[in-house]
C-alpha cells in the first residue's frame, strides 16, 4: 500500500498535478525488531493512520532493529540532527538531558499502570517540555514499568538482591539497585540476552512486555513485581520527529501529524502496553519459571528504599534550579487522578 502511494504520487509529479510538491517521505528509526510489540503494535499502526489521514502523501519507511546505523543511545542524536526524521528512544540513554520528565520513571511515582502515567505526562506537559526544545515530540509515554527479572534469585525482599549485578534502563534505575546494595549495569535492552547468557548480569529491570521478542523467559528463571502489579518504577520512551522536518510540512499535514500526538494517542498507547504484559507473564510460566508478585509487606520495603531514590533526585535537580519537589508531588498526584 506504501509502494502505490508513492507510485501514485510520482504520476502527479509527472503530470504536474497538485499533490506533487506536497510529497513527503518520513523515516522512523527505532532499535527494536519488527516482532516486537513496540514495531507491530505501536510504531506500525501509527505510521499507517498517519498515511491514510494524509491522504497518501505522507510515505512512511520504518526501520526496526537499527537498521539506517548507529548504536540505541544514539537515536535522540539521530533525530535532533535530521539523520532519521522520526525515532522511537529512551531518554534515559542519555542521562542528564531530560532532568524534568525525569520525574516519571522514580520508584513511588509511576504505580504500574501505563495508561495512567500517559495521561499523568499530558497533565504536566507544560511543566516538562523545556526538556525537548530542540526536537518535536509526538508522544512521551511508559510502559507498564520496570519488573525484575533474574536467573537464578528467589526474592522475599532487598537484602536477598545484595552483591548481585542488575541491568538498568536509566540513572534512576541505577540508583535503585544501588539501594538494594545490588550493582547497576547500565546497557541498551538489545544487549541483555547476551549479557544474561553470559553471566554479565544476574538479571534486569525490564517490562513483561519485552520478554517474548529477546525470549528472556529461557535465560531467566524468576520475574518479580509488586503488590497488585506495582512495578520497580518505569522507563520513559520518546516518539519524536526532527523540530525542521516537522516544520518544513505544509500546514495541513503538520495537521495530519498533530492529530497523532500527544494526548490523542496518549491514552491508546497505555492501554497497549498494559496488554502486552501478560503475554510475558505466561512465557515466564511455561518455560518452568516463576512469576512472583510481592505481597503488601514486603513491597513497603523495597519503596522504603525508593524514597531515599526520590530524595537524591529531588536534591540533584533542586541544583538545577528546577522545582523537584513540587514536581515529585505534581505527579504523583496525576498518575493517582488517572489510576483506576
Amino acid at each position: 500500500m506504501r509502494r502505490l502511494a508513492t507510485l501514485a504520487a510520482a504520476a502527479a509529479f509527472l503530470a504536474g498535478g497538485p499533490a506533487a510538491a506536497q510529497e513527503v517521505t518520513l523515516t522512523i528509526h527505532h532499535f527494536l525488531g519488527p516482532s516486537s510489540a513496540t514495531h507491530a503494535r505501536f510504531i506500525e499502526p501509527w505510521a499507517e493512520r498517519v498515511e491514510e489521514a494524509s491522504g497518501g502523501r505522507i510515505e512512511i519507511e520504518i526501520f526496526p532493529g537499527m537498521a539506517m546505523g548507529g548504536k540505541p543511545p544514539e537515536l535522540y542524536r539521530q533525530v535532533r540532527d535530521g539523520f532519521a526524521d522520526i525515532v522511537w528512544t529512551l531518554p534515559g540513554y542519555t542521562p542528564g538531558v531530560f532532568p524534568r520528565s525525569e520525574v516519571f520513571e522514580l520508584p513511588t511515582v509511576h504505580g504500574g499502570s501505563a495508561k495512567a502515567t500517559n495521561l499523568a505526562i499530558q497533565d504536566l506537559w507544560d511543566r516538562i517540555d523545556e526538556d525537548f526544545a530542540d526536537v518535536h515530540p509526538i508522544l512521551l509515554h511508559v510502559h507498564a514499568g520496570n519488573a525484575l527479572h533474574l536467573r537464578e534469585t528467589e526474592v522475599s525482599g532487598p537484602a536477598d538482591l545484595a552483591g548481585l549485578k542488575l541491568r538498568t534502563p536509566s540513572r534512576t534505575g541505577g540508583w535503585m539497585i544501588e539501594a538494594w546494595g545490588a550493582e547497576p549495569v547500565g546497557m541498551p535492552v538489545p544487549a541483555l540476552p547476551q549479557a544474561l547468557a553470559k553471566g554479565v548480569v544476574d538479571g534486569a529491570l525490564v517490562p513483561f512486555e519485552i520478554v517474548p521478542p529477546l525470549k528472556l523467559q529461557e535465560l531467566t528463571e524468576v520475574s518479580v513485581e509488586g503488590a497488585d502489579g506495582s512495578r520497580f518504577g518505569a522507563a520513559l520512551f520518546l516518539f519524536a520527529m526532527n523540530r525542521e522536518r516537522y516544520e518544513s510540512l505544509p500546514e495541513d499535514l503538520r495537521a495530519v501529524i498533530d492529530a497523532q500526538s500527544g494526548a490523542a494517542i496518549a491514552a491508546e498507547a497505555g492501554e497497549t502496553w498494559n496488554e502486552v504484559e501478560e503475554p510475558g507473564k505466561a512465557a515466564q510460566r511455561e518455560s518452568g519459571g516463576t512469576v512472583i508478585g510481592l505481597d503488601a509487606g514486603t513491597m513497603a520495603a523495597f519503596d522504603a528504599l525508593g524514597a531515599q531514590v526520590v530524595e537524591r533526585w529531588i536534591a540533584e535537580t533542586e541544583g538545577q534550579g528546577i522545582d523537584a519537589r513540587a514536581l515529585v508531588a505534581a505527579a504523583r498526584a496525576a498518575v493517582e487522578a488517572h489510576s483506576e
